[in-house]
């Protein structure tokens, strides 16, 4: 695989009762002719917007459209995600500085020697907003939840490293689809097969998002039963959870808002829209649902409600990005982020200390077909991924709005595994292959879907292959449709993929880009 780049994003922001400075009325930069006729650029102030401080310590934030929803299981993005995260507390937590998972409703947590079987130790102290307490059976009525959600939930794919889950969803593609709620859906999903429906691998049908291999492995077949579902409560304070592959992050894969618990009140996803009346156990709970914003207020049941400084948090809707800024300047919210902004405005943003760019954990990239030749030889993929600027990539054609992706993951890794260009390696690799100079070499056929910025991209890559190995490229454009049908076909020397990934658990990262059956 190729890696191309990782998106980022861009938000500006100011912290809490801290005094702002007025910019320029004018975005018009004027000169200043000094005693010795020397023209110098003014320096620009250090904030884009000013505010007075709030009469109580409120964060006003502007995070993108109206949240449709408060549920973790289906909160896939912010401003979701991000309410989930401040009204629902997991496992654990991760750093937001180190990305190091930290204690949560878990004060403690151990594994097996092979990192399969984890065990949480959960807090005395952890309360729903209702003042009943959190326990293990929480954990594991809300992970049966998920899985018998199964495609319907955020992530699926995040369940499958825990033992039974692929059985649980092999059983839902039987099923056929019917009004059902998902709580009889769980009753299905996790009851004790038939005596007709026996659990050998060639029963077990392959669930969405699995390879014919992932299915036919024993290991991840475990038997259709709730018995086998690898989520347990050994009593009220202690979890159990058996993994299908050793997972050493696992910790920092139950910090995701999915795996937060609901409390047995909850309301089915079908009809969960944003309810003031719900039921959490975060360090704020929903005081009010307006028109417009979302209001939550420190928790008085939370047990660390000692170190929640905020009393309140306003998530105030925006359509697009220059309403959210105009607001911002204004001084009506506090800090404006989930919005894209065109090149123009972030280079108006750039000098300012308020505004912050950061890098989105997604990334764009080319799989090879190493079925066909002459990409079955490791030579050549090396040379291709190789062969190409991605730094002048990013900064030329995508004007800086984007980065390099120099290894697959964004965290962690050695900068002597990072792959960078080297034009002179990528040809020697082409002639040790038996190109010499790119001579007879096929023309690379390279499937891109319909989206502009994907067809710029495959452009400039193709015109850096041609100038350093001289090598053809045929793009191929096609409907996304179209493209997944051509890959699993085989139809394709390089198709061009992109996956967001949404932990910063290792193990789940490269399923997510390589999938399971080839770790």
């Amino acid at each position: 695989m190729l890696s191309l780049k990782k998106s980022t994003n861009s938000s500006i922001w100011r912290p809490v009762r801290r005094q702002m400075k007025r910019i320029l009325p004018a975005l018009i930069a004027s000169t200043l002719v000094t005693s010795c006729s020397q023209l110098e650029k003014p320096k620009p102030e250090p904030f884009f917007a000013e505010t007075a401080p709030p009469p109580k310590q409120e964060f006003r934030w502007s995070n993108g459209k109206a949240p449709k929803s408060f549920d973790p299981a289906i909160a896939a993005a912010p401003p979701e995600t991000d309410i989930v995260r401040a009204i629902f507390e997991g496992l654990t937590e991760l750093d937001p500085k180190t990305l190091a998972e930290r204690p949560a409703v878990a004060e403690t947590w151990d594994k097996s020697p092979d990192a399969r079987i984890w065990t949480f130790h959960l807090r005395q102290n952890a309360k729903w907003t209702d003042g009943r307490q959190v326990t293990a059976d929480d954990f594991v009525r809300s992970w049966h939840r998920l899985a018998a959600l199964g495609r319907s939930s955020a992530y699926p794919d995040l369940l499958n490293n825990i033992e039974g889950v692929p059985g649980i969803f092999a059983k839902q593609a039987k099923i056929p689809a019917g009004p059902s709620s998902p709580t009889a859906s769980l009753e299905t999903s996790l009851a004790p097969a038939p005596p007709s429906e026996s659990n050998s691998n060639t029963d077990i049908g392959v669930a969405r998002g699995e390879t014919e291999a992932n299915s036919a492995s024993p290991a991840r077949t475990p038997k259709n039963t709730a018995e086998n579902f690898g989520v347990k409560a050994i009593d009220a304070q202690t979890l159990r959870v058996t993994l299908l592959l050793p997972d050493q992050d696992f910790p920092k894969l139950v910090a995701h808002p999915m795996f937060r618990p609901v409390a047995d009140t909850a309301v089915p996803p079908s009809d969960s829209k944003p309810d003031p009346a719900i039921v959490t156990n975060g360090p704020f709970r929903v005081e009010g649902v307006e028109a417009g914003s979302v209001v939550l207020t420190r928790s008085e049941n939370y047990w660390g409600q000692e170190s929640v400084k905020l009393e309140r948090v306003r998530f105030v809707a925006q359509e697009n990005a220059e309403t959210a800024l105009d607001a911002y300047r204004i001084g009506t919210i506090d800090a404006v982020t989930n919005l894209e902004f065109s090149p123009l405005v972030l280079k108006l943003l750039e000098p300012y200390e308020d505004f912050r760019r950061t890098a989105h954990n997604a990334l764009n990239f080319y799989e090879v077909n190493v079925e066909r030749a002459p990409f079955n030889d490791r030579r050549v993929r090396e040379a291709l991924a190789i062969g190409f600027d991605r730094e002048r990539l990013t900064e030329g054609e995508l004007e800086g709005s984007t980065r390099p992706a120099l290894q697959f993951l964004p965290f962690g890794g050695s900068p002597d595994t990072r792959i960078v260009q080297d034009r002179i390696r990528a040809r020697e690799l082409l002639s040790e292959a038996g190109y010499p100079d790119g001579l007879n070499f096929p023309a690379v056929k390279m499937l891109v879907n319909r989206n502009d910025t994907q067809q710029r991209i495959a452009r400039a890559t193709a015109r850096m292959w041609k100038e350093n190995l001289n090598i053809d490229t045929e793009i191929v454009v096609k409907e996304n449709s179209e493209i997944e049908e051509a890959r699993r076909l085989g139809e394709y020397d390089l198709v061009r993929r992109g996956v967001v990934l949404p932990t910063a658990d290792e193990t789940m990262s490269f399923i997510t880009i390589l999938g399971s059956a080839k770790l």
